[in-house]
């Protein structure tokens, strides 16, 4: 069993990891870059930016009370929306997190140089390694050591606040709006990492005392207040704005020397410096907590889920993002590649978001003890928002931000895959929703549908064995859709005869066609009518009349010699709006079980409806058979067992459930065939399949072959999604 961590965060200790992962950059060294984006506007980029980032709060403290783990992002994510997400949400937000403790450390020595002559690297290192040893201690140590940074830190902050506003000029705002939105936009993108840090205490959540109470209230209260901070802040630096603050590095600084005493002007550099340290030791502490939990769940080395017996914290996991950090001071160019980290950080907001959607809707046991208000259009704002910032982060960014996604699958199919067998959420939520509109359209054909007009086309060699099998399926399909049926003998004559002189003369075979279709359609209860058609093209003239008159099933001897290759062809096509009903049986007596065999996904409702108005009629049982592979999920098992269920109300007589253990759908389609007289399947190939289902069948190769119309199937997309969820 492995150990769990210690919850001794409470709400000040929390609040300070949230406000202290904030205020650090956001404030120190961004402004004065955003103002080149944006001008006096940039007021409104953080602003806007707090509001695209509320959704994603709300979303994980929803989150957080109902999985108070450590792992925060990628627990969410990984449970959401499965394990190859979780991978990609845990790596990227480690990286992301890493690299922006580490810019946090190499921008927060500038401020050093106002007394010091000091070299930034070595220093940074130095500093990095301090908070390393203190994250190796514990998390109560780091808690406490962030209430005091962060003290001291607001402290001077109000000083600067309250000693400058009085500088502020309203010249400064003169042009606010000059940038347009796509200036504001783009300083929104740029500074959105400054908020990023709310969502931090959500990967300590295994450590927070009264995590119910705490995390909402650490979430919503830090971010309403750093979002105050900033906007005071900023609107100070634009209001005085002294020469030469665009695109410095110190501006907090530089706006503090021209509006503030030389005390002040101390305290701010002594602000700045506990600020930004206190960004790297949250972002330390968090990102930390994501190997750590990815170890847990097997994807990632055990290794890292090592907590220490004497301190009590993932000592591997810290060392590691130690490591990474010391490695990103001393050799990359930290603020190029923070901005890619930025552009991850913003596609993990729009996961987190949707992952709780899944939550929502899925069938899986999720029980906050809070719960996100405006659900679900405060997550679709969330979800929009951040799409839109990402289109402004620029190319390299985006192209960073792919690097990472790639290298992720990468791990996850090079270790991880083998590891797990679970799925999220999302995927459970769709295949939900998928079934659920199966089962809709399933009551609409079986008990809504107007009248079923059925066609069954023969050809002079048909036997009368064949035509008896075809009207023993067309009679009760038709009857159970208050329709009709039409028995059509299409006659092919060569192409040098005319018509009109084929359609004058009545062969032999066309009388011994009509005199035996009236023998077998003289005790049928439903309308039949029947007749011959003389065609160049049979093949065609099939599809034509079938079109012509709105039938809605053509029936088909499946297994006839004479339809060819081209009758596939002309009635597969896209914009086909019946469906074609292939026999491929013997005989039809004494059928007493139909089996439905699943098409990669739910039942085509008409399949439904056949294997029922079939069974109807002889007073049979229909079994509903999936297959699935042997390490299926749980989810996945109650998922095909409700599905079967609904289908079972809409049926009128005696169904049965099979869930079938196998690694492809021909175990699955041969297992049902053992038990049933007659098995049901669905050709979504695109061709008919001339010598039956194309598989060896137990009972025989007793089949009815459904190829569905083009009209209301799902296209590429849908059925790629299908193929994926089952």
């Amino acid at each position: 069993m492995p150990k769990e961590l210690e919850r001794d965060l409470g709400l000040f200790s929390v609040l300070a990891i949230s406000i202290g992962a904030m205020v650090g950059s956001g404030i120190f060294i961004l402004p004065a870059l955003a103002l080149e984006m944006a001008g006096p506007a940039v007021i409104l980029a953080y602003v806007l930016a707090a509001l695209i980032v509320l959704p994603a709060a709300l979303s994980k403290a929803e989150m957080a009370t109902a999985m108070p783990e450590a792992g925060g992002t990628y627990l969410y994510i990984e449970r959401g929306m499965g394990p190859l997400l979780g991978t990609i949400a845990g790596i990227g937000t480690w990286f992301a997190l890493s690299f922006k403790g580490a810019l946090a450390l190499v921008g927060g020595v500038p401020y050093l140089l106002w007394y010091f002559e000091l070299p930034i690297k070595p220093v940074a290192l130095v500093l990095a390694a301090v908070l390393i040893l203190v994250n190796l201690l514990g998390a109560k140590q780091t808690g406490r050591l962030q209430v005091g940074i962060v003290a001291i830190m607001l402290a001077a902050m109000i000083w600067f606040v309250g000693g400058s506003a009085g500088s502020i000029q309203s010249a400064s705002f003169d042009g606010f709006l000059a940038a347009g939105a796509g200036g504001i936009l783009e300083a929104t993108g740029f500074v959105f990492v400054s908020y990023a840090g709310v969502t931090k205490i959500a990967s300590v959540a295994e450590e927070i005392e009264d995590p119910d109470r705490v995390i909402p209230r650490g979430m919503i209260w830090s971010l309403g207040f750093t979002t105050l901070l900033y906007v005071l802040v900023v609107l100070v630096i634009v209001g005085v704005d002294p020469s030469g603050i665009v695109g410095s590095s110190t501006p907090v600084a530089d706006v503090a020397e021209a509006t503030m005493s030389t005390p002040g002007v101390a305290a701010v550099v002594i602000a700045a410096m506990l600020a930004l340290i206190s960004t790297a030791n949250a972002g330390l502490l968090s990102s930390s907590r994501y190997p750590f939990a990815m170890s847990r769940d097997d994807l990632a080395p055990p290794t890292f889920a090592t907590v220490s017996d004497r301190f009590g914290t993932p000592v591997t996991a810290i060392a590691l993002t130690g490591l990474v950090m010391l490695t990103l001071i001393a050799f990359v160019p930290i603020m190029s590649i923070a901005k890619l980290a930025s552009a991850f950080q913003i596609l993990v907001f729009v996961l987190i978001n949707v992952a709780l959607i899944a939550f929502r809707e899925s069938d899986i046991a999720y029980d906050p003890s809070y719960e996100s208000p405006l659900y679900p259009w405060m997550q679709g704002f969330g979800v929009l928002g951040g799409l839109v910032l990402l289109t402004q982060m620029g190319l390299i960014p985006f192209v960073g931000a792919i690097v990472i996604i790639l290298g992720s699958v990468g791990w996850y199919f090079a270790y991880a895959h083998r590891n797990v067998s679970r799925e999220g959420a999302v995927t459970d939520a769709i295949r939900r929703g998928i079934d659920q509109r199966a089962v809709e359209e399933t009551r609409s054909v079986c008990h809504d549908a107007d009248e079923s007009d059925v066609l069954v086309a023969l050809t002079e060699d048909t036997t009368a064995a064949a035509e008896e099998r075809l009207l023993d399926v067309a009679v009760p399909l038709a009857r159970a859709g208050n329709g009709t049926v039409t028995v059509v003998q299409f006659d092919q004559v060569p192409d040098q005869t005319p018509l009109s002189y084929a359609e004058s003369t009545l062969t032999e075979t066309d009388q011994v066609f009509e005199e035996r279709t009236a023998v077998l359609v003289e005790d049928t209860d439903v309308p039949v009518e029947y007749g011959e058609i003389v065609s160049h093209d049979v093949d065609r003239a099939v599809a034509n009349v079938a079109d012509l008159h709105g039938y809605d099933l053509v029936i088909v001897d499946e297994s006839g010699p004479t339809f060819t290759e081209g009758l596939a062809d002309v009635l597969m096509g896209p914009s086909r709006s019946f469906d074609v009903l292939g026999v491929d049986a013997e005989g039809l007596d004494d059928i007493d079980r139909f089996a439905l065999v699943d098409d990669g996904g739910p039942f085509d409702p008409q399949k439904v409806r056949i294997a029922n108005s079939l069974a109807m009629d002889r007073d049979a049982t229909v079994e509903f058979v999936h297959g699935i592979a042997p390490d299926a999920t749980d989810q996945r098992r109650h998922s095909v067992e409700t599905y079967h269920d609904e289908l079972a109300d809409l049926c009128s007589g005696p169904t049965e459930s099979a869930v079938v253990e196998s690694e492809d759908d021909a175990a699955a389609l041969l297992r049902a065939s053992r038990d049933a007289d007659l098995v049901v399947v669905a050709d979504t190939g695109g061709a008919i399949l001339r010598d039956g289902p194309g598989l060896d069948l137990a009972n025989g190769g007793n089949a009815l072959v459904l190829h569905p119309g083009g009209e209301g199937q799902p296209g590429l997309l849908g059925r790629l999604l299908e193929r994926f969820v089952y």
